[in-house]
């Protein structure tokens, strides 16, 4: 079995090549921060980004005055995340495991993921740690997705980890292309909950 922080690292060199993960174009860059600002509580509400990889949409929040910690399990990634982030304030990054991250509990406005709970070997006890980090009023931030490829979670099996987790979901899908950087054909979602 392949270790996956590995295959992450394997990755990182190229992940921002993707246009939803780089975000180097203006307009796809603009969609995402639009999203991101209509799903969150205004700044500057601290913000657990989990599986944030090379720490793109990190770095998005802390320019609009979000405080944000990021956590990924590969350290190539998490090393790339520091560099873009030298300087900045308001933003770190720590290697561990996404599903049971090392945060203080009850100490998030948000947790976001993208593209994360699909890939864990059991999405609903990660759920659970998630829920613990946020305070009372505090809410999920998920964009996953049903790919071609056979991958992914669909929207409805989503909602329902999250209505097992105690928490009501609230779904919008996101089939436009200026998220992606082109033409997509599976499905693409954001969940609120």
């Amino acid at each position: 079995m392949s270790d996956p922080a590995h295959e992450w690292d394997r990755a990182a060199a190229t992940f921002d090549e993707e246009p939803d993960h780089g975000l180097r174009d203006p307009a796809v860059r603009g969609a995402w921060r639009e999203l991101l600002l209509s799903a969150l509580p205004p700044a500057p509400a601290r913000v657990a980004d989990l599986g944030c990889g090379t720490g793109t949409l990190s770095l998005l929040l802390a320019e609009e005055g979000y405080a944000v910690d990021g956590v990924d399990l590969s350290p190539a990634m998490v090393r790339l995340a520091r560099e873009k982030a030298a300087g900045r304030a308001g933003v770190g990054f720590v290697v561990a495991d996404a599903s049971e991250p090392p945060l203080p509990p009850a100490s998030y406005d948000v947790v976001l993921c993208r593209h994360v709970l699909w890939a864990l070997p059991e999405p609903a006890v990660a759920l659970e740690h998630w829920v613990d980090l946020l305070g009372p009023d505090g809410r999920l931030v998920l964009v996953e997705g049903a790919w071609h490829t056979g991958g992914g979670l669909t929207a409805e099996q989503t909602v329902e980890l999250l209505r097992t987790a105690g928490r009501e979901p609230r779904v919008m899908h996101l089939p436009e292309a200026d998220y992606w950087g082109g033409e997509i054909t599976d499905e693409r979602y954001l969940v609120v909950a």
